[in-house]
């Protein structure tokens, strides 16, 4: 983990042609004194020149054309080449101490991929910065959920379940319930691979044979960690109070329920890297980019879960 003992934030602008401009531009509008001070934007300089406020914060204009100026709605290869400079320097300020974490705007991945961009979304980019091993996690609202795996296609999930794998979600899993305050031992529910958690061998055999065992080796550091559950029911259980946060065992499985519950409030968070980055759960939103009607609410809550997890990890680093 990063020992610097600052707690700015670095935003990047995302796709400039997306809804992340504005985001941020509402976030700065509405957000106290005291924590616009603690921040540091990157994006093209047009951009910065608009923002409300601009004498609170720290402006990071990122190298390239200074007329660049992009329009709503309308990705182009120069918008996605400005959206991979402004993450460049946003992780080079993390690994040079002057920010503890990043806050990043949506991008499109299509479109990066376009300027030679060969990561398969920003947790993989910023596991290629900063080194460590990437955990995907979420969490803003009612529900707290990491992912054991996730850019991966489904027929290579059994296998990539090993237990190293496993432990990386499992510490991530109390991370993010330690920092987002729950008290004590947290207790994570894992689902299940199969339907009914493989129903003793019956529907699959997975639980049985391999998940279960390392679970059960894993118990002895993290005590409220459960045996693998049907995951058709573990997150209503968990919005019951039964669980504080659970494990999903690939993406879809974790990311259905969430982006049903909690499209505007969740918040996307990478664990287990040197700095914290997080980022708000949705799109680049290029159908209603420039209109005015983009919520900034998921933006802000990736603001509120980086800060409590700066001060988390500092406070755990303090002994």
């Amino acid at each position: 983990m990063s020992t610097t003992t600052t707690d700015r934030l670095a935003f990047t602008c995302g796709d400039p042609a997306g809804v992340g401009p504005e985001i941020i531009a509402t976030w700065l509008n509405e957000a106290p004194a005291a924590d616009l001070a603690r921040v540091e934007v990157h994006g093209p300089a047009r951009w910065l020149e608009t923002l409300p406020r601009a004498d609170q914060f720290r402006a990071c204009p990122v190298v390239g054309a200074e007329d660049f100026a992009a329009t709503p709605g309308k990705p182009s290869e120069a918008g996605a080449r400005v959206a991979d400079l402004a993450l460049l320097a946003a992780t080079a300020a993390a690994r040079a101490g002057r920010v503890a974490g990043v806050v990043t705007g949506p991008v499109a991945k299509s479109w990066m991929a376009k300027v030679g961009w060969r990561h398969a979304g920003q947790t993989e980019f910023f596991a290629s910065a900063w080194g460590g091993e990437p955990v995907m996690a979420f969490c803003g609202g009612r529900l707290r959920v990491v992912l054991a795996t996730w850019h991966i296609p489904l027929c290579e999930v059994p296998a990539a379940l090993t237990e190293p794998v496993l432990a990386r979600a499992a510490d991530a899993a109390v991370e993010l319930c330690a920092a987002d305050g729950v008290l004590g031992t947290p207790r994570i529910a894992v689902c299940g691979l199969n339907p009914h958690a493989g129903e003793e061998g019956l529907l699959g055999k997975e639980e049985r044979d391999s998940i279960d065992p390392i679970l059960n080796r894993l118990r002895a550091r993290h005590t409220g960690l459960s045996k693998t559950l049907p995951g058709d029911t573990v997150f209503g259980r968990q919005l019951r109070g039964d669980f504080d946060g659970v494990i999903a065992l690939y993406h879809d499985q974790g990311l259905a329920p969430l982006k049903t519950l909690e499209f505007d409030q969740a918040v996307n968070v990478t664990l287990g890297l040197p700095h914290v980055r997080t980022s708000p759960d949705h799109g680049t939103g290029f159908d209603i980019a420039g209109r005015g009607v983009a919520s900034a609410n998921s933006f802000a809550s990736a603001v509120r879960v980086a800060r409590s997890l700066v001060a988390w990890r500092r406070l755990r680093a303090a002994g």
